[in-house]
């Protein structure tokens, strides 16, 4: 984390590196871009808010390079490390941000997350997350990967300094407490380890039984994530590849592979994006909230297999697609030190009550 250690009594705010802090150089944890950038003129419209809202920056975090990845491995500026075990990975892109309130350098860290990128570092490091709904934080002042897919949120050790996170955005954001009735809807998704999904369940019906929900387009929805993500993120970033020495070669493969999945497919990737929001709608409709897993096992070890960082993102780029709102939530896992993650999905602007829920589960554990 580069510290700035602003004076103050106000809660400690450390902001991701793909987010503008005035009088710092915004670097996208990229040599490319940091060959580039000047000090930023202005604060993004999200710091704005949480300064006017007594937030004291202590610092910025690191990322993976361009924001374009969720292993949170960065060779140019360093990996943060996972304070649970060293020898994981802390996840990312907002791998700085997780590290920072996991290990109590901040209260509350804002992240960016495109397709999992506060979510999967918050359950690699046994912190809670909140992916916002899309376009209800201002994009003003941060740093794009896929405009149609990114979003600013905030995250924290637990369910109360997100909602300080949310607070610091929003002034009077308040969490509506969940009041038991009904059910959980519950997505069994493939590939999650049988653990892994007991104890999300185990966390889930200590507040509310859950009803098995099926969905057509879910796994569709992953690759229409890659899709999107492809095609934008090669039309903001392919111009660093005219300086190759100054990218890493992981971002290189990776913006090649995402082009070569994108390239003819992003008429399907639309109309997979418009089936998939109705679809869960209609199952919001009849639920508090979905949930299921953020990551199919706990935080792996580093690898350079470029495609198992795709693995990653296979239960949360979904919900950017879908542009709803989702929640992490650390949950024991018996029997290992690293914790396992539920993912909390709830109605477009639902931010509120996915707070409360979250609360009442946390509160539950205990």
């Amino acid at each position: 984390m580069i510290r700035t250690d602003e004076p103050g009594d106000g809660p400690r705010l450390a902001v991701k590196d793909a987010i503008d802090v005035a009088g710092l150089p915004t670097t996208a944890g990229s040599a490319a871009v940091a060959a580039l950038a000047r000090p930023a003129d202005r604060d993004a419209a999200v710091v704005a808010a949480a300064r006017a809202a007594g937030a004291r920056i202590v610092g910025k975090t690191n990322l993976t390079e361009f924001c374009l990845g969720v292993d949170g491995l960065n060779p140019w500026s360093g990996t943060p490390v996972n304070p649970l075990d060293p020898g994981r990975i802390p996840g990312g892109s907002s791998s700085g941000s997780a590290v920072a309130v996991a290990t109590g350098e901040a209260d509350v860290a804002f992240g960016t997350d495109t397709g999992g990128s506060v979510r999967v570092p918050a359950a690699c490091c046994g912190i809670t997350a909140l992916k916002t709904t899309y376009g209800r934080v201002p994009l003003d002042g941060v740093h794009p990967l896929s405009p149609s897919l990114d979003t600013v949120g905030p995250m924290g050790r637990d369910v109360a300094a997100v909602v300080l996170g949310m607070r610091l955005i929003e002034p009077g954001f308040a969490p509506v407490p969940y009041e038991p009735g009904g059910s959980l809807a519950r997505i069994r998704a493939m590939g999650v380890r049988p653990e892994i999904d007991a104890a999300v369940d185990d966390a889930l019906r200590r507040v509310a039984p859950l009803t098995d929900v099926k969905t057509e387009y879910f796994q569709d929805a992953a690759m229409a994530n890659g899709v999107i993500v492809g095609a934008e993120a090669w039309r903001q970033n392919a111009r660093h590849l005219d300086t190759p020495d100054l990218v890493g070669d992981r971002t290189k493969h990776r913006l090649h592979l995402l082009k070569a999945i994108s390239t003819g497919r992003l008429d399907w990737a639309a109309e997979t994006r418009r089936l998939l929001r109705a679809e869960l709608d209609a199952i919001l409709r009849r639920h508090a909230a979905i949930a299921l897993p953020v990551l199919s096992t706990v935080a792996p070890e580093p690898d350079e297999d470029n495609e198992a960082d795709l693995v990653l993102t296979t239960l949360t780029g979904q919900i950017n697609v879908a542009g709803l709102p989702a929640l992490a939530l650390p949950v024991p896992l018996p029997g290992s030190h690293l914790p396992a993650s539920v993912q909390l999905i709830g109605p477009a602007g639902g931010e509120e009550r996915l707070c409360g829920l979250a609360a009442a589960i946390e509160d539950a554990l205990r």
